[in-house]
């Protein structure tokens, strides 16, 4: 039996969707791929084909696809691979894939792989990232045709919308937390956040811990100045802005308040974070396959 097995999202970037996937059969060739059709999907078939004991299961699709097949997998013996075709790719930037398809199948085709944390909120797992507040309330009321008219621009759309309203009050807590309130959460499995932009300056992917970033009790266009000071500053030292590392940390408000989890829409406050240390097996390139 051949030990891989393909999940691709043709939705992403649609109008591509016919091209993406015979390029994707193209490399995979008598491996099996199945093409998911709704929201969900993903997973379920991560979880069937990990029971079914395919070794090496890869999400093709984005930073959506690989949190559904991680949820899949979450627990099992099974190796993750990523054929990254998503918008911004935030995970596989994290692990060093490279930009080219086939150079990451030829990842997926080796043995060289590596342990990393998996995150959870509540009950479900994420790779790379969650936030509680802003981001969240931006992909609740992305449509999916904005999205794929404009791509990440349409987060930007989205977030001038909401801009002017008055944030949450949100209810922090963690042992590690020097504040116990903020408007806007962040947490980070990895450094990167919204594409290539190193945010979580001390994250390692496996270091056991979760990156927390808090802004106090700020307005939402505060926020989004804070956020240019994060991205592109090397360390946080602006008041308004906690930075600290936690293996827990929980998370309430009276109000109703967003939480995403890789870019996805997964529920509501309150949540609870934690992290299992090097829980998932991953597929990453060697030195001289991301230089080629």
């Amino acid at each position: 039996m051949n030990d891989t097995f393909v999940i691709l999202n043709p939705a992403a970037r649609s109008e591509r969707a016919q091209r993406r996937r015979a390029q994707v059969e193209r490399l995979a060739g008598a491996t099996v791929v199945y093409a998911t059709s709704r929201t969900g999907e993903a997973e379920s078939f991560a979880r069937q084909a990990a029971q079914e004991g395919y070794r090496k299961i890869v999400a093709a699709g984005g930073d959506g696809t690989v949190h559904e097949v991680v949820n899949g997998i979450a627990g099992s013996d099974t190796t993750l691979g990523i054929l990254p075709l998503g918008t911004m790719n935030v995970f596989a930037n994290e692990i060093g894939l490279p930009h080219d398809l086939d150079l990451c199948w030829r990842v997926i085709q080796g043995e060289h792989t590596r342990l990393v944390d998996l995150a959870l909120a509540n009950e479900q797992y994420f790779a790379q990232l969650g936030g509680v507040g802003l981001d969240a309330q931006v992909v609740k009321e992305t449509s999916n045709s904005l999205r794929r008219n404009f791509g990440p621009v349409s987060y930007l759309i989205a977030a001038a919308q909401i801009a002017a309203r008055r944030p949450p009050r949100l209810s922090i807590e963690s042992e590690n937390a020097a504040i116990d309130e903020g408007s806007f959460v962040l947490i980070g499995n990895g450094r990167l956040y919204g594409g290539p932009f190193p945010f979580f300056k001390q994250a390692l992917i496996d270091d056991g811990l979760l990156d927390v970033i808090v802004f106090k009790r700020l307005g939402y266009l505060e926020i989004i100045r804070y956020l240019q000071d994060v991205i592109f500053s090397s360390e946080i030292r602006t008041p308004e802005v906690e930075y600290f590392q936690t293996r827990r940390l929980r998370i309430e408000s009276e109000e109703d308040v967003p939480v995403e989890l890789d870019g996805e829409l997964v529920g509501s406050c309150p949540v609870e974070f934690t992290v299992r240390d090097r829980a998932l097996r991953v597929l990453v390139p060697l030195e001289r396959e991301i230089s080629r």
